[in-house]
């Protein structure tokens, strides 16, 4: 089973690379969810790891329905990424509908294997109204991971829901279990043959300062190596 730390410091991603993670899905203000993260910091994860980098393509906050202006950015940014030696990319498209945008997502989907990064839809895929049909447009479309809580808010919560994928799946794309993982119930999502888990792995620092600029952050580096050695994982 894979194991994939979601970050938004290079000093995060280098304790994952230490204790044997396989990739970072790099982000930055995971506070909303998670947003393109600067080039600057993609140079700097990747000079400073031997691990993947898969980058979050995400230009804004509030969910996952773009316009042409936004497209249009989210391929700069992947060629951003490609260039900066990523690599992959994590992206999803959704219609007002709450359905899979098939053009959006096919267009830039093309554009990341033209670069010859690997792509991982991501939980844009629980907000879909029809979560089997979903699946198998974005394993028809040619993605190779799908990012999942199972459509609810924790993957715990919607663990019934991974399952059922993981049966119906024959091996098609690599499924990873992602929202709320960690040292308590990662060894549930392994018993089960998920491809890959997904986490967060962050302590807030208390803030004394008066000036509300945004939560700041450091590495849990306990987590991590928790996790890993749960998962069978070489420390």
């Amino acid at each position: 089973m894979e194991i994939e730390v979601c970050v938004e410091k290079t000093e995060t991603a280098i304790i994952a690379n230490q204790y044997g993670a396989t990739r970072v899905e790099l982000c930055s203000a995971l506070d909303l969810g998670g947003l393109t993260p600067s080039a600057g910091l993609i140079k700097s994860c990747v000079e400073k790891c031997d691990l993947q980098v898969f980058v979050m393509i995400r230009p804004k906050p509030g969910g996952f329905i773009y316009d042409h202006h936004d497209i249009d950015i989210m391929k700069q940014d992947i060629k951003t990424a490609a260039q900066s030696g990523a690599s992959g990319v994590v992206f999803g498209c959704l219609t007002t509908d709450f359905v899979i945008d098939i053009e959006q997502n096919k267009e830039l989907l093309e554009l990341a294997k033209s670069f010859g990064l690997g792509v991982t839809f991501h939980r844009a895929f629980d907000f879909t109204k029809n979560m089997s049909l979903a699946f198998e447009q974005i394993i028809d479309l040619g993605f190779d991971r799908i990012l999942t809580s199972g459509g609810k808010k924790t993957a715990t919560e919607g663990f019934e829901q991974i399952n059922h994928l993981i049966s119906k799946n024959k091996n098609r794309i690599e499924i990873m279990a992602g929202s709320g993982i960690n040292p308590n119930n990662c060894r549930r999502f392994a018993d089960i043959g998920v491809d890959a888990i997904h986490f967060t792995a962050r302590k807030t620092i208390t803030d004394k300062n008066s000036l509300n600029m945004g939560k700041e952050y450091i590495p849990d580096e306990e987590k991590i190596k928790k996790i890993i050695k749960l998962t069978s994982h070489t420390v």
